[in-house]
Order: C-alpha cells, then sequence, then structure tokens
C-alpha cells in the first residue's frame, strides 16, 4: 500500500508521515526535501527556486517522474508531496489541514527550536512573517499547480481522508491517521 500525505504548512504532514512510516515499517518519500536538494544544486535558496520552477517546469517534471516510477517500482511506502495523490492514484490519500494562525506559531516554534538550521528565508523571523509567508505560498502553489496540472491540491474531494489539526497534537493527529489507515488498509 502507498499512503500519500499533502497538506498545509504546518499541518504536521511531516511529523505524521514520519510516524506513519515509522509505525508500518514502511520507507518514506519526503519531495520537500528532493526539492530542497535540487534548489541547493542551483545555489539557490527556496524562494529563488520556487521562482525559476515557476518558469521552467522541467524541475517540477523531473519530481513528477520520480513520484510515477517510484509508485511503479515500489509497494509499500509513505510519502509527502503535494502531487503525489495527482500521480499516484492508487495511493491512500491524506490531506491535512491547519488554521494559518496555528500554523505560523508551529513553524515559528519548531524553527526556534532548531537552532543550527540555516533559515532559509528572512521571512521566518517572526509568526506574523510566518503567517504572511504561508497565505503567499498557499496562493502561489494553487495556481501553480493548477496552471501545470489543472489540479486543486487544496480540493478536499481529491482525498480519501481529510483533517483539520489546528486543535490536535501531534499524538491525536497520528492516532487519527492511524484509525483510519487501520479501518481502510490493513
Amino acid at each position: 500500500m502507498i499512503i500519500s500525505f499533502t497538506g498545509e504548512e504546518g499541518s504536521g504532514k511531516s511529523t505524521v508521515a514520519t510516524l506513519v512510516s515509522a509505525k508500518l515499517v514502511y520507507k518514506r518519500y519526503y519531495m520537500g526535501q528532493i526539492f530542497r536538494d535540487m534548489a541547493k544544486e542551483k545555489n539557490l535558496d527556496l524562494p529563488e527556486f520556487r521562482k525559476l520552477c515557476d518558469n521552467d517546469p522541467s524541475f517540477d517534471k523531473k519530481l513528477d517522474d520520480f513520484i510515477i516510477e517510484l509508485a511503479e517500482k515500489e509497494d509499500n511506502f509513505v510519502i509527502e508531496s503535494r502531487t503525489a495523490w495527482h500521480f499516484i492514484p492508487k495511493s491512500l490519500k491524506v490531506f491535512l489541514k491547519v488554521d494559518p494562525t496555528v500554523a505560523a506559531k508551529r513553524i515559528f516554534k519548531a524553527l526556534s527550536e532548531e537552532h543550527n538550521r540555516e533559515n532559509e528565508d528572512s521571512m521566518l523571523n517572526s509568526e506574523e512573517n510566518i503567517q504572511k509567508s504561508i497565505l503567499k505560498r498557499r496562493k502561489e502553489d494553487r495556481k501553480r499547480y493548477f496552471d501545470m496540472y489543472g489540479i486543486d491540491q487544496n480540493d478536499e474531494k481529491n482525498y480519501d481522508f481529510v483533517l483539520d489539526t489546528t486543535n490536535l497534537s501531534r499524538e491525536e493527529v497520528f492516532a487519527k491517521v492511524m484509525e483510519f489507515i487501520n479501518k481502510n488498509i490493513l
């Protein structure tokens, strides 16, 4: 079984995808890291690389091809990606959403706890700036994926399970996701 996670920034998708992959003993693929690695190869920070990708779809195509090939070659993995639900229609599709104010608090806290993390964006120096960045990115990503593929990653009808994590702890989110997985797969 392939489980694809999509979600809004700060919703807990990375945390939950990691926990699910560990619980099921499935390999986890994180497209965000591959995207960061591609930016690093070009000596660009993430905002600069996103702008490049907006004008050159070959980078997205490279990720899309990776996702498609992965699904053809492997079973039993967890993938975190904005488009895996679309490119792996047979996957169990999970979408996590969160209020942008709560998301900003979570991200700011995580960044504050990661003292050695290189700040990828100077906009991430306060909760208010993080929230602005989140809302801007949601708008840009929505347009980008609609323009490229004619899809809306935020349309909840695309997913098998949608969970609002705004008022839930990571343990509660994990428990609800695992309950859904257990009812539908295992």
